[in-house]
């Protein structure tokens, strides 16, 4: 027992050093920074520096695809430079307490993976998929600019669905789920349901000023929470 809590705690130092990389690489503010190792040493104590590991690789590639063509983007107003304690929260808290309460309920773990795989997912889309010059809007199938909320592409929605397999692999390989089929098919599912049900958001009350983009995605990782809670 203490051999395991002196490993959290080397854990818990990792993640203060990767809060100080990510603020002073300007992808996080301060306090964005601050609730990210909050949620980090939950999730370490509660589930388990493994599943911390799923969260970091979301993170990893999150900060990758933002990055990715980032004058073009720039170019059209859709960079988004310095995120906030917002978007950490609205991407990361349904994910935080499906891991904080995993060990009591088993389909929980189902819900971890299938949250994290919607916020992979829908990232993904959306930094990639603006990158497509003729996206269409879910609702309509009218084509849009590229950043519009709502609009989907073939190019984003395969960039989110490969995004959510990465994490269903990684889930495997981490030990959080034992069965390699069960946690690539929670993954995707979840993962594409999710992101599908944040595009729909976005086109229905983002446009028309009724949620803001933090509420379309913590509603987003809810629903891929449930989701990946009725698969498993």
């Amino acid at each position: 027992m203490t051999e395991m809590a002196m490993v959290n705690w080397v854990y818990v130092v990792l993640l203060f050093i990767l809060g100080f990389i990510t603020y002073k690489r300007k992808s996080l503010d301060l306090f964005g920074t601050a609730v990210m190792i909050i949620m980090g040493i939950i999730i370490i104590f509660s589930a388990g520096a493994s599943w911390l590991l799923l969260i970091v690789l979301f993170l990893v590639m999150s900060l990758l695809a933002t990055k990715y063509s980032k004058k073009y983007k720039m170019s059209l107003g859709e960079f988004e430079g310095r995120r906030t304690s917002k978007n950490v929260i609205s991407n990361g808290v349904v994910a935080c307490f499906m891991a904080a309460f995993g060990s009591y309920y088993l389909p929980f773990v189902g819900g971890f993976i299938g949250a994290i795989a919607t916020a992979t997912a829908d990232t993904l889309a959306s930094e990639i998929g603006v990158l497509d010059k003729h996206p269409r809007l879910i609702t309509t199938l009218q084509q849009v600019d590229p950043g519009t909320n709502g609009a989907v592409s073939v190019l984003g929605t395969a960039a989110g669905m490969i995004g959510a397999a990465i994490i269903g692999v990684a889930a495997y390989f981490l030990g959080i789920m034992v069965n390699p089929l069960i946690a690539v098919g929670v993954a995707i599912i979840s993962g594409t349901v999710g992101c599908f049900m944040d595009s729909i958001l976005g086109a229905v009350f983002e446009n028309h000023g009724f949620l803001t983009n933090e509420h379309v995605n913590l509603i987003a990782t809810i629903v891929g929470a449930l989701v990946g809670i009725l698969l498993l």
